[in-house]
């Protein structure tokens, strides 16, 4: 039993280890700041909830599990917050690439995002590729 627990606590720990390093290769190699945003939220909260758990099994203390288990709820409370302020922050501050939108719902909005309507095509025709 206790091996399988290991096996599985390794598995957990590797998986976590290579998405948290997918996570800062995309923050290095992504072309604008809602894909970094992205990448600096999703992947890097599963591989640390992964490691959390692969330690977890490890080391299978009431104290120290409670302990993993605070730090996952404290990440998962803050990291979408953050995410969400900083991609308003950088949509405020025109720092966001308008050509790569899907959809933008803030252009509608009145006050100083409806201003970007025509700035952003003009902002994205001279953007560096």
């Amino acid at each position: 039993m206790n091996a399988a627990l290991d096996v599985a606590a390794a598995v957990c720990l590797l998986a976590g280890a290579l998405l948290s390093l997918a996570a800062g290769v995309a923050l290095v190699r992504f072309p604008d700041l809602l894909s970094r945003m992205h990448a600096a939220t999703k992947p890097q909260v599963l591989g640390l909830l992964l490691v959390l758990l692969g330690c977890g099994l490890r080391l299978r203390d009431t104290v120290d599990i409670t302990t993993l288990l605070l730090v996952a709820v404290f990440q998962l409370g803050t990291a979408p917050v953050a995410a969400h302020m900083v991609g308003r922050a950088g949509y405020r501050a025109r720092q966001v690439r308008h050509d790569l939108l899907l959809l933008d719902e803030l252009a509608d909005q009145p006050g100083p995002a409806a201003e970007r309507g025509r700035e952003a095509a003009v902002r994205s025709a001279q953007w560096p590729q």
